[in-house]
This record gives C-alpha cells, structure tokens and sequence, in this order.
C-alpha cells in the first residue's frame, strides 16, 4: 500500500524546485509568442508598416518642385521644345481637364467649337499672353511660344479641329569669318556713348497706390476670388492666418517665384509679365484685406 503512494508523488521536491517550475511557466510562453510574433511579421517594413521611409520615397520629397526656378539651370544649353501633349499635362490639364474658373474642358467638343472658329491664331495669341481668367502661358513664363502653339493644337484637335502642331523655327545661319572682318569697328565715340549711359543710375520705378489692386483685379483674382488650386480667398482671414504667419516676405517670394503647396499650385507670378514691386504690392493688398 505504501509503494502506490510513492507512485503519485509530486517532481517537485525542494523550494528552488518549485521556484524553476514557476519561472520556467511564465517565460516559456513569452518566449514562444516573441518567436510567433517574429515569424509573422518576417518582411522588412519601414516607417511603421508604410514605404514612407523608403529611399525612392525620401528622395521624392526632397527633391526640388517641379522645378519652379528654384534649381541653376543652363541657359547655354539647347532648349528642346516640347511636345503639345506633354505641355497640356505639365501646364494645362490643372484647368482644362475639369473646366475650371470658365477654360473649356479637354475633348469637349461643344465648349471649344466657339473658340476654335476664331482661328488657330487667336487661340495662340490668347494662350500665349492670357485672357480672362486664364495666365498668361498657363502660368508657366519659362515655356516657349512655340510649346504654348503645340498645346492649343493638340487640345484643339481633341475637339474636332485640324490644327497643325509648329515645327521648330530654322536655326540662324552662322556669321562668315569673311563677314565679320568685312564689318567695320565702331567708332569710339559710339562706344563711348552707350557705356556713359548705363553708368548713370537708373530712378526706381515708382508704384501707383493701387497697383496692388490692380494687379489683383486682373490677375490674382482668377484663383483667390473663388479659392480655385488651394488658393485662400480674398478676404478669408481663416485661410489666410497661417500664411500671414510666415512673414510678408515668404509670401512675396512665394508669389515671385511660385510655389507648390499642397493643396495646390501657385504659378510663379500667378503666370503674369509683372514686375516683381507689382507683385508685392498685390500680396500686400490681399494681405491687409485678411487682417
């Protein structure tokens, strides 16, 4: 009788016996589950599960914007024109694909037939030095007259016309050795003349008191009246508080040279030929009318 006691005996025997079985019962399972966690979640992630923190991503935000006359760029090198499908997506596709501030929606044949019977060249001189609500070169200075023709074609066409894109003006032909040993030196009177001149200072232009006001009705307000690519409101003290914040002169830079929010697009002088005095001045109109 005493053996089959014997045989339902307890391991355990001793204190530390019963301390190790009690440690061994707690960090047995952690261990396991670190073990499954490790398993399931094996692939490499980074930035808490997201590509935020990839090298392709980083290198996408800090890169210049669309390269708005931030970055050096050659004036020496060879400009390649482009296309009218590629100048529509960078510059024109913002307003014409869905009709915005009143420009005729891309493919829509009702909306351009008007315009298109004004002729091929009108429509040019329009895109070209802007109407309307519409900036000059669709806020773009730095493209080409040409870039601008090949745009209104390819949209036009998509509307029914048959314009033809231009073709690259001819390059000039070089000036002979021959040529410019036969032209005669300039006198230095002559060169005298032109370098006295541009050494006399030249008096600042002096702005009229509404000239921001000006600026403001015939250009800015295409966006700020009705808010139009994540501008703020005329007006708007709300949207316009934290860019008041930033100092005028953020802003004024902003405005010269353009800038990409994100929200929106501001074209770099709102795509007008103003000076960069006009500019400011309509900034701080906006800006004292959101105070």
């Amino acid at each position: 009788m005493s053996d089959s006691h014997d045989d339902h005996s307890s391991g355990i025997k001793t204190p530390k016996q019963l301390i190790a079985a009690v440690v061994a019962g707690f960090i047995v399972p952690i261990i396991g589950i670190v073990l499954l966690v490790q398993y399931v979640s094996n692939a490499d992630k980074v930035g808490d599960g997201s590509e935020a923190l990839t090298p392709q991503a980083i290198s996408a935000r800090i890169k210049p914007v669309a390269d708005e006359g931030f970055t050096f760029k050659d004036v020496n090198a060879i400009k390649v024109l482009q296309s009218g499908e590629t100048v529509y997506k960078a510059a024109c596709m913002a307003c014409h694909a869905a009709g915005v501030a009143g420009s005729p929606k891309f493919g829509d044949t009702a909306a351009w037939s008007a315009r298109i019977a004004q002729g091929y060249d009108t429509l040019v001189l329009h895109a070209v030095n802007g109407i309307r609500g519409m900036p000059a070169k669709g806020g773009n200075p730095d493209l080409d007259n040409i870039e601008v023709a090949r745009a209104v074609a390819y949209m036009a066409n998509q509307a029914g016309a048959k314009f033809k894109e231009p073709d690259a003006p001819a390059a000039a032909p070089a000036a002979t050795p021959a040529a410019d040993a036969a032209a005669p030196a300039p006198a230095p009177a002559a060169m005298a003349a032109p370098a006295a001149a541009s050494a006399a200072p030249a008096e600042p232009v002096k702005l009229a008191a509404d000239a921001g006001k000006k600026l403001y009705d015939s250009v800015c307000m295409a966006c700020h009246t009705a808010g139009i690519a994540g501008a703020p409101k005329f007006g708007d003290k709300l949207a316009w508080a934290e860019r008041i914040k930033q100092g005028p002169a953020t802003l004024h830079e902003h405005a010269i040279k353009g800038y990409q929010g994100k929200a929106g697009m501001m074209p770099a002088k709102g795509g007008s030929s103003a000076s960069d005095d006009e500019v400011k001045a309509a900034v701080d109109y906006m800006i004292a009318a959101a105070k």
